[in-house]
């Protein structure tokens, strides 16, 4: 039977939820999309989505985008059918004409036998990521920083100095002005009280952002918090502030109630895994990233695109 790939449209959200929410049953804190969060994460993400078609039924999806951590395939599901893996392939490597790059990458449980359906799709693994997971059951002490340093909340006034405190650290633009509102609609009861900062001769050089884990407190009725994203300007690494902002915001999240809290990191970051490890946090899972170099020859394989398809 023909499989028909073709651009997604508005009336297919409720078979992609469905679909999206079957396949991903199985996985690590399966969170079920709603047609409002997922409609709400294409237009956040700027997602470009493809559907599979077989027969007139959406079999099988996948989606794309070019967003700060660079070119990735968000994601590519089928149908429990016996030619799933031949609808995920076509889809595969229809999205990869969307890449404008040299790369793009996508991200795979590290225990997950789709790491081999990748490797044969020309990806390779390159690092990974880590959720890490502490418990919060009694307030902590914080380690002595250098003499001048401040330890406190951010002021409603300096979200401008926040940002651009952030992407110095990160060395890149990691946010945008507005983003603190953005979490104030997204994480009631987020203000900037849940935002911590070092302040040295009233320049901030470290931060942290403490913040509801809402989607999973709702979803498992829980009571986590989740920090990040989090980071020192370069010239005041070493000095233990990472370690003060980081205990900070965990007592002031155990002071709100919360008996969990979690954060990613990279593999790769081995001062920032030991430093956690160190404050009392474990590996709760960990992924992989398999990045592909697009200039290598694709496999041309034989399906009919739609033909108002624009790959």
């Amino acid at each position: 039977m023909t499989i028909r790939i073709r651009n997604f449209t508005d009336k297919d959200l409720s078979n992609i939820v469905r679909l999206l929410n079957e396949t991903r049953r199985e996985s690590y804190e399966p969170i079920p999309f709603s047609k409002e969060e997922l409609s709400s994460q294409i237009k956040e993400w700027n997602l470009e989505i493809l559907v599979a078609e077989e027969e007139g039924e959406i079999v099988g999806s996948a989606a794309y985008n070019n967003g700060q951590w660079g070119e990735e395939i968000e994601w590519l599901s089928a149908n429990e059918k016996p030619n799933r893996k031949f609808i995920e392939n076509l889809l595969a490597t229809e999205i990869e004409k969307h890449v404008k790059g040299d790369t793009v990458f996508t991200v795979v449980d590290a225990e997950s036998p789709e790491i081999n359906e990748w490797t044969r799709r020309g990806f390779m693994v390159e690092g990974g990521l880590y959720h890490m997971v502490a418990r919060l059951d009694g307030l902590r002490s914080l380690p002595e920083v250098p003499e001048g340093i401040v330890i406190r909340y951010l002021r409603q006034e300096e979200e401008k100095d926040f940002v651009e405190a952030m992407n110095a650290g990160f060395n890149r633009k990691r946010l945008e002005q507005g983003v603190i509102q953005k979490w104030k609609s997204k994480c009631p009861p987020f203000s900037e009280e849940w935002i911590h900062v070092a302040e040295l001769d009233e320049n901030i050089v470290s931060v942290i952002v403490s913040r509801p884990d809402v989607k999973y407190n709702r979803f498992f009725r829980g009571n986590r918090g989740y920090l990040g994203p989090a980071t020192t300007l370069p010239q005041y690494r070493g000095k233990n502030l990472a370690s003060a902002l980081t205990l900070q915001a965990m007592n002031f999240l155990f002071e709100k109630k919360m008996n969990s809290v979690v954060l990613y990191t990279s593999e790769k970051n081995t001062a920032s895994v030991t430093l956690l490890r160190k404050l009392g946090f474990k590996i709760g899972h960990h992924w992989r990233f398999m990045r592909k170099t697009c200039l290598k020859c694709q496999p041309k394989l034989p399906y009919r695109i739609d033909e108002n398809f624009k790959g």
